[in-house]
């Protein structure tokens, strides 16, 4: 039998010079008795030197032909010592005959790392063409699978009645290497680190791989596991420490933390005080860790203080503290920006933010567009130990869209809460709104309204999804004649789901609905209200340009429904294509809302800012091909 012992190296070799050959790949064998240790070091031993070329020896161009199931296939073709020679200038028909000869035995030891310990293998030379044709036969044989899985746990005891029992029985059933799977050198690596990382996440964050084997026995292509792991400290979480404060309060840092000293270790929580702490915008890096270096010798050193026995460490619980290391972002900054949408044209932009204004960190942009001007400043509060941001904020917009020119001004207070996984928030806005429509005299708008919004995420990547879903729900309401013309109700959900497909493919697909309920839909601001059409909406449509004709222009409706279909496919990552169908509309009238409809192909490319999209759409109740580009997914 063959006992496995320790983890073996990546199969991978690059080509070296004739006269330096290095690291062959690993060799494991059938010779019953041999350990995957010895095979590593039979790895790393250099390959013998080709002979130095004779005056009289020719080099010799030649090609390789390898018979072999296709994962093999390309297992040999990037390791065999066959392919890494060819081409080189330095090796003759002698040194060829030689490395064709050693074929099999270097085969042998490549197709054991996938499993394979009983393979038939030959291999050949062809000198009757122009070229000589080197090759080499592979019949794997029958596969070793595992027979058995012994997972042996040592500690894992709680220290008091009080905290659970850890369930290794649940951590069995998650080995990803079980009994009746093909036995492949990755996978029983893949499956050792990957225990080991699930019992370090929660509780017993220094566990260790203290042993493991795998004993093969190629007659019966049978392979029997033994892992040993040790749990380490019951571990909980100290006192916070900060580190790399100089301008701002620490009560930033700390009214954001949520875990309480004495709660046990848990990996996710140190994970979402780093984003908590990142999206604050005070700090360039973050880093939060368990301070492990120290805090067993600080506990021994304790007990060791005095004229008594030597003190070891303790076999109890672990107490380590939270260190935060922070860099902090200029107090000032400012950037400028350039772009250009399909939806609004070419862009200039710049922004200014201090995060330091009377204690209050602010944010402010002035943005030009052809179709869209802006200027705004908000004031954030930090973070308080409950978890809420508050703000404030006032601006000025102004839009000239299908024939409507609209002019809006306000202040709003919002209170934000939440995760990035589910955000919530309440804002109060007081606004005015100047509408202007051809000839026709301008029109004013006031209202205070409230309104709710609660975002919801689930999905793989934040910045390029391919699983999961994110949904969004706004309510709001000004239903009192306070500095609000006409009162009114507002309601609006959106959603989009990302679906894998195959190994290359994602189904998206997104709808949006919104309804506005008012006596006079004139008085309601019509930021407030609904058109359809561009990027993020119907493609195949101009921005905004499905609503209610009014003269020349194209005014917003009460209602909003639209609906999408999208199949990418990444033939090259991170290069794809992608294929899809639009659907929506905007009307005063739900009966009126007969989508108009959209359809065309796009090209993907994942960017490391998020994915760039160009799409070619068809507006099949306009007639007309219109160009779309995007980065990233709005939402």
């Amino acid at each position: 039998m063959l006992a496995v012992n320790a983890l073996c190296a990546s199969v991978g070799a690059a080509a070296q010079s004739p006269a330096q050959p290095q690291d062959q790949a690993p060799a494991p064998t059938t010779s019953k008795g041999q350990t995957q240790k010895e095979l590593q070091e039979k790895e790393h031993e250099p390959a013998p030197p080709l002979p130095v070329e004779a005056p009289e020896q020719r080099a010799v161009r030649y090609d390789v032909k390898i018979d072999a199931p296709r994962k093999l296939r390309d297992l040999l073709e990037s390791n065999l010592d066959l392919m890494r020679w060819r081409g080189n200038p330095r090796v003759d028909l002698e040194q060829l005959q030689r490395l064709v000869r050693n074929a099999p035995e270097e085969a042998k030891t490549l197709v054991a790392t996938e499993g394979y310990y009983t393979p038939r293998i030959s291999s050949g030379l062809d000198t009757s063409g122009a070229t000589p044709v080197a090759r080499v036969i592979v019949d794997p044989g029958q596969p070793v699978t595992v027979g058995d899985v012994d997972l042996e746990l040592r500690g894992f005891v709680p220290f008091s009645k009080d905290e659970a029992p850890f369930d290794a029985a649940a951590l069995r059933n998650r080995w990803t290497l079980p009994v009746g799977s093909q036995f492949r050198t990755a996978d029983w690596e893949s499956a050792k680190r990957g225990m080991v990382r699930q019992i370090a996440q929660s509780r017993f964050p220094r566990a260790q791989l203290i042993d493991s084997s795998a004993t093969v026995d190629p007659d019966a292509h049978r392979a029997l596991l033994k892992v040993v792991i040790d749990s380490g400290p019951d571990v909980h979480f100290g006192a916070l420490r900060i580190e790399g404060l100089q301008r701002y309060s620490p009560s930033i840092i700390q009214n954001l933390n949520q875990i309480h000293p004495g709660d046990q270790y848990n990996e996710a929580a140190l994970q979402t005080l780093q984003g908590r702490l990142q999206d604050t915008g005070y700090f360039s890096t973050v880093e939060v860790s368990l301070d492990m270096s120290s805090t067993l010798q600080e506990q021994v050193s304790e007990l060791n203080q005095g004229d008594g026995p030597r003190a070891e460490a303790p076999s109890g619980p672990v107490t380590m503290p939270i260190l935060v290391r922070v860099t902090e972002n200029k107090r000032k900054n400012l950037s400028v920006g350039v772009g250009f949408s399909t939806n609004t044209g070419a862009r200039a932009q710049a922004n200014y933010d201090n995060l330091n204004v009377f204690g209050k960190r602010m944010k402010s942009n002035v943005l030009y567009e052809q179709l869209h001007q802006q200027a705004r400043a908000d004031f954030f509060w930090p973070t308080t130990s409950n978890g809420y941001s508050n703000s404030v904020g006032a601006g000025y917009d102004r839009e000239d869209v299908r024939g409507q020119i609209t002019r809006t001004t306000s202040i709003h207070a919002t209170r934000a809460w939440g995760s990035p996984t589910l955000e919530k928030s309440l804002r109060l806005e007081a606004l005015t709104e100047q509408i202007t429509i051809d000839d026709q005299p301008a029109t004013r708008t006031k209202a205070l309204p409230l309104t709710f919004s609660i975002t919801k995420r689930k999905l793989d990547s934040l910045l390029v999804p391919t699983d999961g879903y994110i949904a969004n729900l706004q309510l709001g309401a000004a239903p009192l004649p306070i500095l609000t013309d006409e009162p009114f109700v507002r309601a609006y959900v959106r959603g989009v789901v990302f679906k894998p497909l195959g190994p290359s493919g994602t189904l998206i697909l997104r709808g949006e609905f919104g309804a506005v309920g008012s006596k006079d839909k004139d008085k309601v601001p019509s930021t407030f209200l609904f058109r359809a059409g561009g990027d993020q909406s119907v493609r195949g449509y101009g921005y905004q340009q499905l609503g209610i004709p009014v003269g020349s222009a194209i005014a917003p409706g009460r209602y909003l429904l639209t609906a999408s279909t999208e199949y990418d496919y990444w033939f090259k990552p991170p290069w794809g294509a992608a294929v899809f169908v639009d659907a929506g509309n905007a009307a005063d009238n739900f009966k009126d809302l007969k989508p108009k409809v959209g359809y065309g192909v796009g090209a993907r490319w994942r960017s490391p800012v998020g994915p760039i999209a160009v799409d070619v759409a068809y507006g099949k109740a306009v007639h007309k091909v219109r160009l779309h580009f995007s980065l990233g997914f709005t939402f």
